[in-house]
């Protein structure tokens, strides 16, 4: 199978690497044209991904930010094989879904919005590898909810990668789910990092701070982008958390230890509840 992959950081560069390694040959382009030479050179990639090799692709996966992703689709749409199957790989799925759909029907390919939740607080080609996505979940978006032969086909296509489990998802379910579980951790880590006291920490962790902390050294860019595409869903859940947020400070302001140690029960009881 030819695989084609647009953007070569740690999603893309784990990609290449998982189709590479399962035998197929991948195509790929990237900004950076030394990290393009290099994959080349360890025999990843075994092509640049251009108008000329881009038609010969059965699967195709968009690994960039997501207006990126769009305008490539947009521009190089009339050159994909009708049979092609196309994947973006982003961490939002509106923006991405609402442009894409149109255009695969349009020129008769398959877009299904993807998002595998696998991932590091490094990014970069460097730090990519075969194995990242072994055993994680990969989310779906499909143009339809009843085609079980659309779900089989991304399965068998995305076997090389070893995903550990699949879930199928409206575009707009993912946007409001991934700005709690993704989004708001990574600018609650950036926020705490920020405090004066940070320096001193060292000896004085047993673990809660570095889990805390690992995603403040994030991508800046690429999560701005993805914040600002989904800022409906990230203001909901940012007002959320300042609203319980001013509780606690104002059962310390109190001295009320009452209301500290409810406070502090509520919010066990509910990691026991949502972890089932």
């Amino acid at each position: 199978m030819n695989v084609g992959i647009l953007g070569l950081g740690l999603i893309g560069g784990s990609m290449a690497r998982a189709y590479s390694q399962a035998g197929h040959r991948v195509f790929a382009a990237d900004t950076d044209e030394s990290i393009l030479e290099f994959a080349q050179l360890s025999g990843v990639v075994q092509g640049v991904l251009s108008d000329e090799t881009i038609g010969g692709c059965s699967l195709l996966l968009l690994a960039v930010y997501p207006a990126a992703c769009v305008d490539f689709l947009r521009a190089h749409a009339p050159a994909l094989a009708r049979d092609a199957l196309v994947v973006d790989l982003c961490g939002v799925k509106r923006e991405v879904c609402e442009a894409a759909f149109p255009i695969a029907a349009r020129y008769g390919f398959t877009f299904v919005g993807g998002h595998p939740m696998a991932g590091s607080h490094y990014s970069g080609y460097k730090y990519s590898r075969a194995n990242l996505f072994h055993g994680t979940p990969m989310v779906l978006v499909p143009p339809v909810f009843d085609d079980i032969f659309l779900l089989q086909r991304c399965k068998d296509a995305f076997a090389p990668c070893g995903f550990g489990s699949f879930s199928v998802c409206t575009a707009e379910q993912h946007d409001a789910r991934i700005a709690f579980t993704s989004q708001m951790p990574h600018i609650l880590s950036n926020a705490f990092i920020k405090s004066p006291t940070a320096r001193a920490h060292d000896g004085f962790s047993a673990g809660s701070y570095r889990d805390l902390t690992r995603v403040a050294w994030l991508n800046a860019p690429m999560w701005a982008e993805l914040f600002l595409n989904n800022r409906e869903n990230l203001l909901f859940e940012l007002d959320t958390y300042i609203e319980n947020l001013e509780k606690y400070r104002l059962a310390l302001r109190c001295g009320d230890a009452g209301a500290l140690t409810a406070l502090l029960e509520e919010g066990k009881k509910r990691k026991e509840e949502v972890d089932g």
